[in-house]
């Protein structure tokens, strides 16, 4: 038998612990691992194409980008996506706010520097199929109106609101890394004429380090 100790890099001489039954014993952090001289922060972007966050435009000819983009500085980990469909009408899950269901629909899209594009959702619909990736969601309302927020004081106006929860989601404990320095990116993609919606952004939030 060999004995072997694992020790740390601090100079602190810190050893690795064994149980009996065979275990290591670790310590798990609410964060990555931290570089020395930088702090996490919390972390706040709308999808946007060219600073202009208002997804509600004509992707039927020509698809439009809307993205969170990687920052030259900081690694990025985008925790959970904030979505509001607002229409006025008769919104339904059937429906993209209170459109007919889309004839290309909404792609959901991880952009990476190595791999390029990574599709997560080739086109989303309808309201439900929105409410479905936002996993999320809280469930508010009954029949028709399940899932719609009145936001309008009293107006026409309703929304849906789909919370997608990355790390919940795909297993990622802090969501999806955007690298420093990277063209990583997350996008949605509009495929179709969404003009005619009331209110249509989404912002992500997570942590950059």
């Amino acid at each position: 038998m060999i004995t072997t100790k694992l020790i740390d890099g601090t100079g602190k001489l810190n050893f690795a612990k064994v149980d009996e039954e065979g275990a290591i014993h670790t310590i798990e952090h609410a964060h990555p691992p931290l570089v020395e001289d930088n702090d996490v922060l919390p972390y706040r972007m709308r999808f946007n194409n060219n600073g202009d966050s208002d997804m509600r435009v004509d992707g039927s000819t020509t698809s439009v980008d809307f993205c969170v983009d990687a920052s030259q500085d900081f690694d990025i980990f985008i925790k959970t996506i904030f979505v509001e469909i607002g229409d006025g009408g008769s919104p339904a899950l059937n429906k993209f706010g209170a459109l007919s269901a889309l004839t290309n629909g909404v792609a959901w899209l991880y952009f990476g520097q190595v791999g390029g594009e990574y599709e997560l959702h080739e086109g989303i619909k309808t309201n439900k199929e929105f409410i479905r990736i936002g996993i999320d969601t809280h469930g508010i309302g009954t029949g028709v109106d399940a899932y719609l927020a009145d936001v309008s004081g009293g107006g026409s106006e309703k929304s849906y609101l789909p919370i997608i929860d990355l790390g919940e989601m795909y297993g990622l404990r802090y969501g999806v890394r955007l690298r420093k320095n990277s063209t990583d990116r997350l996008i949605f993609r509009v495929q179709d004429d969404l003009t005619a919606l009331s209110t249509f952004d989404a912002i992500a939030y997570g942590i950059r380090i």
